[in-house]
């Protein structure tokens, strides 16, 4: 049994008078950390991976909710224009690496090389099994020079997926949000959950591990990821 099928993906927060009661908490606890994080000479770096629609830009929304926009920049990563493809895969992420004070959120990141490129044959096997070691000496470097890196990846079962993809489908609003390749995703199931297992196994080191976040449930989602970065963020301020 691998790190995603042991994950209790029941659970949840019941009462929405709870989920707002904690989201306000720890909303208001990061916002007194991100002032202490502005003082110091530290920067925070946060990477989101998951399957589509397991919930990563809600979290995201709610981190950054009464935070000062100001100093934090989201990156949504796609795929690589044709300056970035002259580079190592990794260039493109070295260029946005925040300076001191700030926090930079990749919704989707550098470990698209042992992900969505390995699934999809973008990356040869050589290139992808040789990027495990290439990241950890990357993020061995940040977080050396001040980073506070927190990776989290979002879980949800295959059929909550289905459930939310339709919900996207019929909703004007959330429609941009689903497209064909979203679906075809959906065939390749197995081999991405294979793919992440492997990468929790060869990317986990102490100073910059995994968090697992059962994703079925947005609200305990939400309040999970911002306990886990105020309780770092936190430990890392003093």
């Amino acid at each position: 049994m691998g790190l995603l099928d042991s994950l209790d993906l029941t659970k949840q927060i019941e009462e929405k008078s709870e989920y707002k009661e904690k989201l306000q908490k720890y909303q208001l606890e990061l916002l007194m950390l991100q002032r202490k994080l502005l003082e110091s000479r530290l920067n925070v770096m946060m990477v989101f991976e998951g399957p589509d629609a397991a919930g990563k830009g809600g979290v995201i929304k709610r981190f950054n909710e009464h935070l000062d926009p100001r100093h934090i920049r989201v990156y949504s990563t796609v795929k690589p224009t044709n300056e970035e493809l002259r580079h190592h895969y990794l260039w493109r992420f070295w260029t946005k690496t925040p300076g001191q004070g700030e926090i930079a959120i990749f919704d989707r990141s550098w470990y698209g090389r042992v992900l969505v490129e390995r699934v999809e044959g973008f990356a040869t096997k050589t290139e992808w099994k040789r990027a495990y070691e290439e990241i950890n000496q990357w993020e061995k470097t940040m977080v050396d020079n001040g980073t506070i890196l927190l990776k989290f990846y979002l879980q949800i079962t295959k059929e909550e997926q289905l459930i939310r993809f339709k919900k996207r489908e019929e909703d004007p609003y959330k429609r941009w949000k689903i497209n064909d390749e979203d679906w075809r995703n959906r065939e390749k199931w197995a081999l991405h959950n294979e793919a992440a297992e492997e990468m929790f196994e060869k990317t986990s080191p102490g100073h910059a591990p995994w968090h697992l976040v059962e994703g079925n449930f947005k609200w305990h989602a939400r309040v999970k990821v911002l306990r886990q970065i105020a309780k770092t963020m936190t430990l890392a301020l003093g």
